[in-house]
């Protein structure tokens, strides 16, 4: 609203007006007009012009300080301009239009203004507090000292982010077990300015006896502690069981001078209650998201819900505060705007209603005419939730139902590939709600809770929204609620083949490796079938793979029965420093052996004894593929063959992101309970190379000395599995132990690929698309002598297909610069 200069909107009449700042005559020629939009001036002018309605609106209407107000419509903004107010600013319906929720018009066009840009220099004191009426008091003293902003975490949402893998990064400046964190923001023309105001808050702080811990954020770790902060929305559906923090209280704002009595206040309401409480974002403007933890699938509870709406909003009202600081009222809270403006003023709102849009063709049952708050819940209260029965193990969520409700809308799967990211590939591409990580939720949600069927997963319309899944795992780390929909998806495939039958593709893709053992009998005659144009064509259409995908080859030989024949040869050349097993994942061990065997070389010549264990299929294809019964065959053959020898001092190492790191996120879930804690230990000692390398080049056994020291550019594209599981930090550190090596990593999600899902002919397009987002443009850019670096076999594919650039696995990198160097 304070940035809205105009509105350009269609009317509930089908005709278009504008709506800008107006002079006094401008107003009052507009109203001689025989059109809509003169009746909707004539109205208002009605409306503001009669003593009594002014006199209602002045007594009944929040605070005007409190400047985060967005109950009902803002007539009290209207009356301070002119022609209500002499000499006050010009009159402009915009104002009104602006948080009127979609209700007065359609809205086409908004001209905004420009605002300077702030200081150069931002700094954030992160005031750890050991109780929140301490924070309260605090935001107070911290408002004396001219902050740009001031929010609030309380300490469920901080605990809630431990368990979130994209934000333990984001957790380093956290001491303690604070009840609370206020993050201070200050900006100023130079560092010691910021620093000088900060000790100045904190000395305040410290000699009223608040605040425990007082870092200063800077540089580049800001933006972590404000990703921190955005999540805490996100996180909070991540508390297990049915009583979740919910919306409905959560937009109440009042001046931060009262701010501490009114949440006295609310304390007690909440103690007369037995009710627990979230609180967090912006103390600073008076403005707290207060989320009482409710069961909405239990009747009590929503009648409760409808209680502690009534009575907050009579606590809001005593304290001349808005019930909807920013985020409006809508269908939850519509219903209290009566209470809140009072009735007379209500009659106006219905009024203006009446005038704007008379047939209430726009957004109705918002603002005026709202519904209860009780109906239009997503869950039906006292209906009994179902006991599914799954593969995987969803306990920590209390069931699988319970995993998908965890989703709560937030959006932060709508990404566009320019934020940032993994997750969500297909929706990046296609710009469609349906390819979103929560209509997946949503969908599976749906059915699991409604459907009549003994098997509620056998509906095609499940199948229809998760087919566009790449399964890349972004939404695992980067949704804020942990909803990871490549596991669901799995387990969805699972159920819904049992009930429809497995497509041959999908089989012939999750036997892969067997098939690929088959080729190896006569891999020169495979590869010529699989390679040359004619045959080709013929093995992809009857597969239903695209025309334009090429076949990997096999190679040769496999890398068991390379390294068999080549044991006695692999002599440790310096002193040895360990022993490493390693992982001959399904494409290292027919297809990439190549790598497998720089990979094993590599180690060798650095001074490990590499040795491949007895070990079976990681399972990966058939989880890609939703056979979750037969991957959990696989993953408790491995537990039960690995457990044992795998340790922290011989771990094992895997070249295939998706391959090592299935041992890390759903053999865990996976495998039968009696096999868990073996498989917990497993997880706990398997990395990738990448990690392995890193990891011994800063405990000081691999050294710099040991590589070329000439120069080369490389571009790393990191694996969605990584990015998402674990990190493409080590592969940046792996790829810069020769130190005129120089890392650059492109900024892209996930190249499009996935695993088969590139390969299928009705994904071909959007595979290809998701990779024009960032990858393919940044690869072409990139000169010839910089090389492309990428850890997964199907990223390289990718890239090859879709730029015609070869990239190179990092190990095979680092090899070249130990032999340059020799």
């Amino acid at each position: 609203r304070d940035h809205t200069i105009s509105v350009n909107a269609i009317l509930s009449d089908g005709t278009e007006a504008e709506f800008g700042p107006i002079s006094k005559d401008q107003f009052l020629e507009k109203m001689k007009e025989q059109t809509l939009e003169a009746q909707i001036y004539r109205n208002i002018h009605e409306v503001l012009t009669d003593p009594g309605n002014r006199e209602e609106i002045i007594k009944e209407y929040p605070d005007p300080r409190v400047h985060r107000r967005n109950t009902g419509y803002s007539i009290d903004l209207l009356l301070n301009s002119e022609p209500f107010t002499k000499a006050g600013e010009p009159f402009n319906f915009a104002k009104l239009i602006a948080g009127s929720e979609g209700t007065l018009a359609f809205i086409t066009e908004i001209k905004l203004n420009v605002v300077s840009l702030p200081p150069r220099y931002t700094g954030l004191v992160c005031v750890h507090f050991e109780s929140l009426p301490q924070a309260f008091q605090g935001n107070l003293i911290a408002l004396k000292h001219k902050p740009a902003a001031v929010e609030l975490m309380d300490q469920t949402i901080l605990r809630l982010t431990e368990q979130n893998i994209g934000l333990r990064d984001n957790r380093f400046f956290i001491s303690g077990d604070p009840a609370a964190i206020l993050i201070i923001e200050f900006t100023g023309e130079s560092e010691e300015e910021i620093t000088l105001r900060a000790e100045a808050m904190e000395k305040e702080m410290r000699s009223a006896g608040m605040g425990y811990h007082f870092p200063l954020i800077s540089g580049k770790d800001i933006s972590k502690v404000w990703n921190l902060r955005k999540a805490g929305l996100g996180v909070l559906s991540n508390m297990p069981g049915d009583a979740k923090p919910v919306s409905v209280i959560e937009d109440t704002a009042v001046h931060p001078e009262v701010l501490p009595d009114y949440m006295d206040d609310f304390s007690r309401l909440l103690e007369k209650y037995k009710l627990e409480c979230v609180y967090h974002a912006h103390i600073a403007t008076g403005e707290l998201h207060l989320r009482p933890v409710l069961n909405l699938k239990n009747r009590d509870d929503v009648e409760l819900y409808r209680i502690i709406a009534e009575e907050t909003a009579r606590l809001v009202k005593k304290y001349k505060g808005s019930l909807s600081g920013e985020h409006g009222d809508g269908r939850l809270r519509g219903e209290f705007i009566p209470l809140m403006v009072g009735e007379k003023n209500y009659a106006l709102l219905e009024n203006i209603k009446d005038a704007w849009d008379p047939h209430h063709i726009f957004n109705p049952g918002k603002i005026t005419a709202t519904p209860d708050m009780r109906t239009k819940l997503r869950y039906e209260p006292g209906l009994e939730t179902r006991d599914i029965v799954t593969f995987f193990d969803f306990s920590k969520d209390q069931g699988v139902l319970r995993a998908t409700e965890k989703c709560n809308g937030s959006g932060d799967c709508r990404k566009s590939e320019v934020i940032g990211g993994t997750m969500c590939p297909s929706f990046m591409a296609t710009r469609d709600e349906n390819t979103t990580t929560r209509a997946r939720a949503n969908i599976l949600r749906e059915f699991l809770t409604n459907s009549d069927k003994s098997n509620p997963f056998n509906h095609k319309e499940i199948y229809d929204v998760m087919d566009l899944c790449l399964s890349c795992k972004g939404c695992k780390s980067e949704c804020p609620s942990n909803v990871d929909i490549t596991k669901y998806k799995a387990e969805f495939l699972q159920h819904y083949y049992d009930a429809n039958g497995v497509p041959l593709r999908a089989r012939l893709i999750a036997e892969i490796s067997n098939i690929n053992k088959l080729g190896m009998i006569m891999p020169g005659i495979f590869n010529f079938f699989t390679g040359n144009p004619f045959t080709s064509t013929i093995i992809k259409k009857a597969l239903g793979f695209a025309p334009r995908r090429s076949i990997p080859p096999l190679y040769k030989i496999t890398l068991r029965a390379w390294m068999a024949k080549n044991r006695n040869k692999l002599i440790v050349n310096s002193e040895r420093k360990g022993k490493v097993f390693l992982f001959a994942d399904e494409f290292t061990q027919y297809n990439d052996t190549a790598i497998g065997i720089t990979t094993i070389k590599l180690l060798t010549e650095l001074g490990y004894e590499v040795e491949i264990p007895g070990h079976t299929l990681s399972g990966r294809t058939y989880l890609s593929k939703g056979l979750v019964r037969k991957a959990k065959k696989y993953a408790e053959k491995n537990v039960r063959m690995l457990s044992e020898k795998i340790n922290k001092e011989n771990p094992l190492i895997g070249i295939e992101p998706s391959g090592i790191l299935t041992f890390r996120d759903e053999y865990r879930e996976l495998v039968s309970p009696e096999l868990r804690v073996k498989a917990e230990h497993l997880s706990g000692n398997c990395f990738m190379i990448d990690e392995f390398i890193a990891s011994e080049f800063e405990k000081g056994n691999i050294t710099a000395d040991q590589f070329t020291k000439a120069p080369l550019n490389i571009k790393l594209h990191g694996h969605c599995y990584q990015k998402s599981l674990a990190s493409t930090k080590p592969t940046h550190i792996m790829l810069s132990i020769p130190e005129n090596y120089k890392v650059v990593e492109i900024k892209s999600g996930c190249c499009g690929m996935a695993g088969s899902f590139g390969f299928e002919k009705e994904h071909y397009d959007l595979s290809m698309k998701v990779g024009e987002l960032v990858l393919f443009p940044e690869v072409r850019k990139t000169d010839a002598e910089t090389i492309i670096a990428a850890p997964g076999t199907s990223c390289r594919h990718q890239i090859h297909d879709g730029t015609g650039r070869k990239a190179k696995h990092p190990a095979e990198i680092l090899y070249e610069a130990l032999n340059k160097r020799k």
